[in-house]
């Protein structure tokens, strides 16, 4: 099936009013208020098809489906489909019967969302036949233009330089970084011989400090000596052998 017998539905509206106008007296446009709007010609539905670039207004019954009339849109907007000049749910529709016959009926929407959806539907149709027309034009008439040709020509060769990639593929790996051979923060262990030769003497402690703290003195006294008790007991256990203490000299 070609583009051209195939037909879509762009829009359908469930309610539309059909008047008889009187012919345009001057250029100024059509009026709806020169209508008698309260004593429609005809009431039913409204749909919106398009068969390949034309579009088709269909009038038909609600019920039955039957059509009414049918107004053909080449274009939009154009002579088929023409907007009043003091509403906008009224329009002027140009219907043919088929055998060439041709008259203008105005139709309205009750509610302003059907009217501005029938609107739309035309806009975007023939927005639709804008762009697929240029497109046609471009591909029958290409821009001229010089093209890139990246292609390899006959002979030409392209050398890529990889050394620095093998050297660091075998490059070893990295080795832990030795400990710091810097002298020691900490002081050699006392008693050792390296602090015995290269420690520095220090000064003897002030006698006189040890007289100041009391309870010291340079002569044991003879009533007050608090180790008199472990002097004697020493001395007793000097002559039990059996007792295993060992005598310190």
């Amino acid at each position: 099936m070609a583009d051209s017998d195939y037909e879509s539905v762009l829009c359908v509206k469930p309610e539309v009013h059909v008047y008889r106008i009187p012919p345009r007296a001057s250029n100024r446009g059509y009026r709806a208020a020169e209508w008698q709007l309260d004593q429609p010609a005809w009431s039913g539905r409204l749909r919106i098809t398009a068969r390949g670039k034309a579009a088709f207004i269909k009038l038909e019954d609600r019920t039955t489906g039957e059509l009414f009339a049918q107004a053909p849109v080449e274009q939009f907007p154009g002579i088929a489909v023409e907007n009043v000049v003091d509403s906008s749910r009224y329009f002027v529709i140009c219907i043919e019967d088929g055998n060439g016959r041709r008259a203008f009926i105005g139709v309205g929407f009750a509610d302003r969302g059907d009217a501005f959806d029938f609107n739309v539907a035309l806009q975007d149709h023939f927005k639709w036949v804008k762009q697929q027309t240029e497109f046609a034009k471009q591909a029958q008439n290409p821009e001229p233009g010089p093209k890139l040709d990246l292609g390899f020509k006959e002979g030409q060769t392209i050398k890529i330089n990889i050394a620095n990639i093998k050297k660091k593929e075998g490059a070893p790996a990295a080795k832990p970084r030795p400990l710091s051979t810097g002298p020691s923060l900490l002081p050699p262990p006392p008693g050792s011989k390296t602090s015995t030769q290269h420690s520095t003497p220090q000064p003897a402690a002030n006698p006189g400090l040890l007289f100041d703290l009391g309870g010291f003195s340079s002569e044991p006294a003879a009533s007050t000596d608090t180790w008199g008790d472990f002097t004697t007991a020493s001395s007793s256990s000097n002559s039990q052998s059996s007792t295993g203490w060992v005598q310190f000299q």
